[in-house]
């Protein structure tokens, strides 16, 4: 049997800590570039993106695993045009906000935080997926 609360706390720490040691890289980045204080926005907003999606995924991942585990390839395929629009949104927003100039910063460090959640989510539900084949035979 699967412990569905372990494994959601277990992706939620592992994105924390991506999250976190993203949000380091690009600080670092970014003050030895000298534009730190243009761009702490574009880190944090990436962040707060990276963390609701994943916290977002991992309680919906855990409500569908629990009800209808059938359910799950409609559920990860969801989360992708989910995550795809939301990330559209808030660029469109973004853009509102700041105008065109600020958008290539905003978008290349968006892109990072955008690019490891999808790595981190295909890279952990592909892991879940054979334990819980293995767990099956």
């Amino acid at each position: 049997m699967i412990n569905f609360n372990k494994l959601i706390s277990r992706y939620i720490w592992i994105g924390l800590t991506i999250s976190v040691l993203l949000m380091a890289v690009a600080y670092a980045g970014l003050t030895l570039a000298g534009t730190l204080q243009h761009a702490v926005a574009n880190v944090l907003i990436g962040f707060c993106f990276y963390m609701f999606v994943t916290l977002a995924e991992a309680f919906v991942w855990r409500h569908v695993a629990s009800t209808s585990p059938d359910s799950l390839p409609t559920f990860f395929m969801g989360v992708s045009g989910v995550r795809l629009m939301l990330a559209l949104a808030v660029m469109f927003v973004y853009y509102l906000v700041v105008g065109r100039d600020a958008m290539l910063p905003f978008f290349l460090v968006f892109a990072v935080f955008y690019i490891a959640q999808l790595i981190h989510h295909s890279y952990f539900f592909s892991h879940v997926s054979r334990l819980a084949d293995d767990s099956l035979n």
